[in-house]
């Protein structure tokens, strides 16, 4: 795989988002604008209401997704600063492998890219090639219907 590609995680409704690879970052990380905890337990788990918008060009398309948190864990971002963030395990589609992976939920807006992917996630499935991009390809773009008007006699 390339140093960014487009994955699926169908679990939280989302399809061809753009993320970057970074084998540097120990976890994945998913940018979400609002997170409402709608219960938790004293063990850190519970559930969770997401408002997200994935493509970083079109934030005008927002959507509402319900994740379970397995625990809040400390995290040390690139910038050094340390934050509790909310831990969840969902399911990714990435060129020909899907699988389980955890990732962390924070707030990426003032990131190029929604999604990080990390090495943990990427562990025993790909080898990155940090000089290439998109090698698992392009999402494909859903055909809609053309509507022919029908011809009268």
């Amino acid at each position: 795989m390339g140093w960014k590609e487009y994955l699926d995680l169908p679990d939280l409704a989302i399809r061809g988002l753009k993320a970057k690879v970074d084998t540097g970052a120990r976890s994945s990380a998913l940018h979400v604008d609002e997170i409402v905890v709608l219960s938790e337990e004293p063990d850190g788990s519970g559930e969770l209401l997401l408002r997200l918008a994935p493509d970083r060009r079109h934030p005008e398309h927002r959507q509402e997704v319900r994740a379970h948190q397995i625990a809040r864990i400390p995290v040390v971002d690139s910038g050094g600063h340390r934050e509790i963030r909310p831990l969840i395990e969902t399911t990714l589609v990435l060129g020909p492998v899907t699988k389980r992976i955890r990732l962390t939920l924070t707030d990426r807006s003032s990131m190029l890219f929604r999604m990080i992917l990390g090495r943990k996630s990427l562990e025993g499935s790909f080898v990155v090639d940090v000089g290439r991009k998109y090698l698992l390809g392009r999402p494909r773009r859903r055909r809609t219907a053309i509507r022919v008007p029908e011809c009268s006699p």
